[in-house]
């Protein structure tokens, strides 16, 4: 024990006493200096007492749905480092297709007795979906927080970024950029996210370029979420002569460069690209893109408190949290092509109001 005290003194850079002290749970050392004793124990791969183990407040799921859109694993660390700041141990629950389902998880975590439940882009999200099964948890009752999804009347805290600003702040920087043929891809219309991306883009290009409802049905672009749906719906936009894109996800934004160079146009010299989320690595591609930012650890971190409020009996308000989305400018976005500046493709509407769209 001797030998043992001495080893964890000298790496701790303290006196054995001071070691004795922290491994008997004595008063009287301060909180750093215990740190830095309980931190060499491991460092020296000795076993903490059991009277020094930090216990778990409890298991909290996660699930999110998949993990190959960099936004996920994002979110996901946050959200379980914050959930072990508070004590609690998170279990990640991921989807694939073809894999275990949402209801299916939410069965094994039951199974588990998770104190709470954080569900990211689920089938909150989907308005085709039931959401009776969240009343369900409500009401057992287990705490659920949810990010990116809002459903009306389910007492529950909801946490998303406010995809209807999101897209008017782009369509405002394409627009400044000298742009009028902004189209847009994104996925498909059921998602509660994406239904407000749509009207935030309709609101922005009506009030900004000054076209009628009529006239935007063919510079929209719903297709599957990833870069094969984003180059997919790309490349039915620039055949109607766009120069500028907004994409529902920085996945689709990146499909969106590759039909445009497929097409011999470069980007952004002849289209001009906005993404979605600033996920990992987005500062890295070629060009950089520019995209909106989602404020992955402010909203992550709102979630965590407000499960771990409930589940400690002080409830949360029972509404949605917006966050603010931010415009991130790099190198996939410039002036629109002199061709197109202030007016159609062809050059012949000398105000935005005036500009046509071919069928």
């Amino acid at each position: 024990m001797r030998a043992r005290l001495s080893d964890i003194a000298q790496q701790a850079e303290v006196s054995e006493a001071t070691v004795s002290r922290v491994l008997n749970d004595r008063p009287g050392v301060a909180p750093e200096t215990r740190q830095a004793v309980l931190t060499a124990l491991d460092v020296l791969g000795y076993e903490r007492p059991a009277r020094l183990r930090k216990r778990s407040a409890g298991l909290v799921g996660l699930v999110v749905p998949e993990l190959d859109n960099p936004i996920f694993p994002a979110f996901a660390q946050v959200i379980e480092s914050t959930l072990a700041q508070s004590g609690f141990t998170p279990v990640l629950c991921t989807q694939t297709p073809g894999g275990v389902t949402e209801d299916e998880y939410v069965e094994m975590l039951l199974d588990r007795q998770v104190s709470g439940i954080v569900f990211v882009s689920g089938l909150h999200a989907d308005t085709a979906a039931n959401h009776d099964r969240y009343r369900a948890l409500i009401a057992r009752p287990l705490p659920v927080v949810m990010i990116n999804g809002y459903v009306p009347g389910i007492a529950a805290p909801f946490v998303s970024c406010d995809d209807r600003e999101a897209t008017e702040l782009a369509v405002a920087h394409l627009v400044a950029l000298g742009h009028r043929r902004i189209g847009l891809i994104t996925g498909p219309d059921r998602f509660v996210p994406v239904q407000r991306r749509v009207t935030g883009w309709r609101a922005a290009m009506g009030r900004l370029v000054g076209l009628p409802e009529a006239e935007l049905d063919g510079l929209a672009e719903l297709s599957l979420f990833g870069v094969e749906g984003g180059e997919a719906a790309a490349g039915r936009l620039l055949e109607r002569g766009v120069t500028g894109i907004v994409c529902g996800s920085d996945l689709m934004a990146l499909g969106a460069i590759r039909a445009a160079r497929q097409r011999g146009l470069s980007v952004p010299g002849d289209l001009s690209v906005v993404g979605y989320d600033d996920s990992p690595l987005m500062a890295f591609t070629d060009p950089p893109l520019t995209t909106m930012r989602q404020p992955v650890i402010a909203m992550a971190v709102a979630a965590v408190r407000a499960l771990v409020d409930e589940i400690n009996g002080h409830a949360a308000p029972h509404s949605e949290y917006l966050f603010r989305p931010e415009l991130v400018v790099r190198g996939s976005t410039a002036v629109a092509p002199p061709a197109t500046a202030g007016g159609g493709s062809d050059g012949q509407h000398p105000t935005p109001p005036a500009l046509a769209i071919p069928a």
